[in-house]
């Protein structure tokens, strides 16, 4: 677990706004992101976790409030300075979205072509370590993602966003259609990827086995903004009807005993 007490604020949103007309779904919403967890984004249909993510990451600028990472104000950075600092993040979209003209190893090199000025051949060499960090056999690379498996989509997805060396990672419901083994094994190298490139995680999910199995702290987005956000006991424990039936259903109970043998990590 990341010790909490000394870890730094990587993202600090204040007072973050986001309206779709006149339906707002984000109102003066307050979040900081620490350096090194893994923090689990969690909440009901259409409380925009997803439009979150894509507010920080840049693709969506906000109708109000204020982003700092890395302490400088994302919405006030423009041109170079701004396309600096997104670099080092990497993100994996839900579905993926990979190009699916390009193989695998291209889909991965292609950052490092258009971003670093790498040759082709030297993006495709450095992809194929990306890939083999997510996981995948030396094979996979010369495949079009039409060919492979969910779970090869996931990981294929995972090498690219880790292309450019990112500091942090975005992950948007990343176990989402995947059976129960393929998901379990992603968790895993999800914590695995943490524990050794050092990356700070925000991780959009519904899946209550990966809040239990990875998660340094989860957020509940409800009512415009995070409801509360700390260490997964203490939300569960969150007098409020969504959190009670989310984390204390049956889906729930059976994530939570599933847990409760493994060590607890340092």
């Amino acid at each position: 677990m990341v010790k909490q007490q000394m870890a730094e604020s990587i993202i600090r949103i204040r007072q973050l706004r986001n309206c779709f007309g006149q339906q707002c779904v984000h109102d003066n919403l307050d979040l900081d992101v620490r350096r090194g967890e893994i923090l689990g984004i969690v909440g009901g249909s259409g409380t925009g976790k997803s439009v979150l993510l894509r507010t920080i990451v840049g693709l969506r600028r906000p109708n109000a409030g204020k982003i700092e990472v890395f302490g400088e104000d994302l919405l006030a950075l423009t041109g170079s300075r701004r396309s600096a600092l997104e670099r080092r993040f990497g993100v994996l979209f839900q579905r993926g979205a990979l190009f699916s003209s390009l193989t695998v190893t291209e889909n991965v090199a292609l950052p490092l072509i258009e971003y670093v000025g790498l040759p082709r051949s030297e993006a495709e060499a450095l992809a194929q370590v990306k890939l083999a960090l997510a996981g995948l056999p030396a094979n996979a690379g010369s495949k079009y993602p039409a060919s492979l498996s969910g779970g090869m989509v996931k990981r294929a997805a995972l090498a690219r966003a880790l292309a450019l060396d990112p500091e942090i990672l975005f992950l948007d419901e990343p176990t989402a259609g995947l059976d129960p083994i393929g998901a379990a094994a992603f968790d895993n190298l999800i914590l695995t990827l943490r524990d050794a490139l050092g990356l700070t995680v925000f991780l959009v999910t519904h899946d209550l086995d990966t809040l239990y199995t990875i998660c340094d702290r989860v957020a509940v987005l409800s009512q415009k903004r995070v409801l509360v956000v700390d260490s997964l006991d203490v939300v569960a424990a969150t007098d409020d009807r969504w959190i009670q039936d989310y984390f204390h259903g049956p889906r729930g109970r059976a994530a939570q005993q599933a847990v409760t043998n493994i060590p607890e990590r340092k």
